[in-house]
């Protein structure tokens, strides 16, 4: 078997030259040995859907394009995704006026061309070059970083395409006694799939006090006023219904604790979603929200996929893999300060009232007997 260096010296002579079916030829049987999870697989993906480009087998490109989409990497998602948008673009036809014709001018005569080819003949015995048919060495293909480079650059030039479906699940902790979870579901195509109807006519029939709004490309669902065992519940519910329509078993878990400061509390949430078993689904963008009180300390040890942005958290899921989030907080003990202050004003109006009767008044007083 080849090695990876071996193969990418070849594909990439291959596409320097134009010769795309060559290029597919000899890497369609290849590919697979080359796991896409590594940095080699990704690669030459690339380049077979850049042949595939070239021969315009669009079809053949995006099958490879899905498999990009996969991968457990978001920038190598973030590619795919830009990859796609080339793919799907419309073929633009240039106008006639774009081209550039020559005429022959009938004013040009034999003498004209019989002094342009002395000419050229002069300039052919004026080369210092040894034009000969003699091989004069190995052909240097074109350094490794070459199709880095050309890549990138045609990265640059391709705008930002989100996936096919966006799942969006926003909960919103701000208020710990009424906490809402909001669940927005948007299709990139005006028609949804089917798996959206059956889902969204299946959460409706489950939470018919909740807020509903239907749309032709979107799907919102929100439940308000939840204490911390409600949400968990919903949250089940949604992800158990979403797991039965995909055949595939998920779980999610919401674990929480607090410790008392007097007048502070911390509260330590971790969130574990199970998606092993979810790898099938393509295009499928699913983002987790966390709207919180104050400001958040991450706990988590993969953080590549979280962002935080003031008082909202932004996980980006990954599917086929376990994902959790790891956070903490502080709150004020709000019973407490307000039992404190009750207190403080009780003492200074009987404080007040005690130092107002010692002074005494400037009334005249009845003499004693």
């Amino acid at each position: 078997m080849k090695t990876y260096e071996q193969v990418l010296e070849t594909v990439e002579l291959a596409l320097a030259k134009g010769e795309y079916h060559y290029c597919i030829e000899f890497l369609s049987p290849i590919v697979k040995s080359f796991p896409l999870s590594s940095k080699e697989g990704v690669n030459l993906r690339t380049i077979l859907i850049t042949a595939l480009c070239g021969i315009n087998n669009k079809e053949e490109a995006k099958r490879f394009c899905k498999e990009l989409l996969k991968s457990y990497d978001n920038k190598t998602r973030e590619n795919a995704k830009y990859l796609m948008e080339v793919i799907d673009s419309p073929d633009i036809k240039k106008p006639e006026n774009w081209n550039v014709k020559f005429e022959c001018d009938p004013s040009l005569n034999k003498k004209s061309l019989s002094s342009l080819r002395k000419k050229k003949k002069v300039l052919e015995v004026k080369k210092f070059i040894n034009v000969t048919d003699t091989p004069t060495g190995a052909t240097r293909t074109f350094q490794k970083g070459f199709s880095l480079i050309i890549f990138l650059i045609l990265l640059l030039l391709i705008p930002l395409l989100s996936g096919c479906v966006k799942v969006e699940n926003t909960l919103d902790i701000s208020e710990l006694d009424s906490i809402t979870n909001n669940l927005v579901i948007e299709s990139k195509y005006i028609k949804k799939f089917p798996w959206q109807i059956k889902f969204e006519e299946k959460i409706k029939d489950i939470f018919p006090d909740a807020e509903v709004a239907q749309e032709e490309s979107t799907f919102s669902l929100k439940n308000k006023n939840l204490n911390l065992e409600n949400t968990k519940q919903v949250l089940k519910i949604i992800q158990n219904t979403a797991g039965e329509l995909a055949r595939e078993s998920t779980n999610i878990e919401i674990n929480t604790t607090q410790k008392n400061f007097i007048f502070f509390k911390k509260y330590f949430y971790r969130v574990d979603l199970d998606l092993k078993s979810i790898q099938s689904v393509d295009n499928l963008e699913l983002i987790f929200k966390i709207i919180h009180p104050n400001k958040v300390t991450l706990t988590s040890k993969n953080k590549s996929n979280i962002d935080i942005e003031r008082n909202l958290i932004i996980w980006n899921l990954n599917l086929g893999q376990m994902n959790s989030l790891e956070f903490s907080f502080w709150s004020w003990n709000k019973l407490l300060i307000g039992i404190s202050i009750i207190l403080i004003i009780i003492i200074l109006a009987y404080s007040l009232r005690f130092n107002r009767f010692m002074l005494g008044t400037d009334l005249p007083q009845l003499p004693a007997d």
